[in-house]
């Protein structure tokens, strides 16, 4: 056929998701920042007693909680771009990805031990 061209399309084309997840993280985390700046400036907290007593309430928690998931996705995100576009070497490339993962895992657990601790 005239005009045709055959197209080899390679990767795991996550683009359009990876842009969405990203603009939907990027949303929450402003959303939480406002918020706990209101927050700040409202109870103007003094000493460890009173940061304690704001991250005491359940929805604080919960709020800051997914807060991080949002944060440690969307970095995700964009490590997992940034390895995919410059780092060409698979073994080295799946190496990074396995350990950023495992680290935002880390930090992820860690997060909710310090808040429900």
């Amino acid at each position: 056929m005239v005009g045709r061209t055959n197209r080899v399309v390679t990767g795991a084309h996550y683009g359009l998701t990876d842009w969405l997840v990203q603009r939907i993280t990027a949303v929450l985390m402003i959303a939480y920042l406002l918020i706990t700046t209101v927050i700040l400036f409202v109870l103007s907290p003094q000493d460890h007693a009173a940061w304690k007593s704001i991250f005491s309430n359940q929805w604080m928690r919960i709020a800051t909680f997914l807060f991080f998931i949002a944060l440690f996705w969307h970095s995700w995100i964009g490590v997992r771009n940034i390895l995919m576009d410059y780092v060409h070497p698979t073994a080295i490339r799946l190496t990074a990805q396995i350990l950023v993962i495992v680290s935002l895992l880390f930090y992820l657990v860690w997060s909710a031990e310090i808040l429900w601790s």
